[in-house]
């Protein structure tokens, strides 16, 4: 298996990256089709974080590099403001990882 790093993508109405007045109806076939592309892709998608009326979504994913997750959002036609690499910061990952 490939070694997997995390992303997080991000959509913004303003920006035109987020589509305008999507219900949580039309998002989650949407997000049928975004799987699929995923799977194509070999990127699991971990969770994603949408405020429609804020008309924004933060997208995390796991994937072999940044270029897997930018063909995921090629094929399904959903542009992005960007996709971040990120490192998991939760309390066990920050206070009592060993110290090389």
């Amino acid at each position: 298996m490939q070694k997997m790093k995390f992303f997080v993508d991000t959509h913004d109405q303003a920006n035109g990256t987020f589509p305008q007045g999507i219900s949580k109806e039309d998002f989650a076939g949407f997000y049928k089709k975004y799987e699929a592309a995923c799977e194509e892709e070999g990127v699991v998608s971990l969770r994603v974080h949408v405020g429609f009326e804020a008309g924004r979504a933060f997208c995390l994913n796991m994937a072999p590099d940044a270029d897997a997750v930018r063909r995921v959002h090629d094929k399904v036609g959903l542009p992005f403001d960007e996709i971040t690499e990120v490192t998991m910061a939760t309390p066990g990952d920050m206070f009592f990882a060993k110290v090389a």
